[in-house]
């Protein structure tokens, strides 16, 4: 369970063990922009595609759902999260952009 905090660092090492201890990807911030609420994650050895063939399109809408409600849940702050690179399109981690949706 995630301790409540306020600084995004500690949230995001938090999650990070959590994710890869219940084999449900390796998280990693690529980039975090707080004062616009704008980040990009990626989630490497994703349990919803790290594996598949190639579809031409993205398949991790439950990623992309689940994102948000942490986000939010640790921001109070709601976010869009939108998938932009998936292992079923040919790319080798799945990549997330989040933005506030205010």
């Amino acid at each position: 369970m995630l301790t409540p905090t306020a600084d995004l660092n500690e949230f995001v090492r938090e999650l990070q063990e959590i994710l890869k201890d219940l084999g449900i990807g390796i998280l990693r911030v690529e980039k975090a922009d707080m004062e616009k609420m704008e980040l990009i994650l990626t989630v490497s050895e994703d349990l919803d595609c790290s594996g598949l063939p190639e579809l031409d399109y993205e398949i991790c809408s439950y990623d992309e759902g689940f994102i948000s409600a942490l986000l939010e849940s640790f921001s109070g702050v709601k976010f869009i999260v939108k998938e932009v690179d998936c292992w079923c399109t040919g790319d080798r981690t799945c990549r997330f952009l989040a933005t506030s949706s205010a």
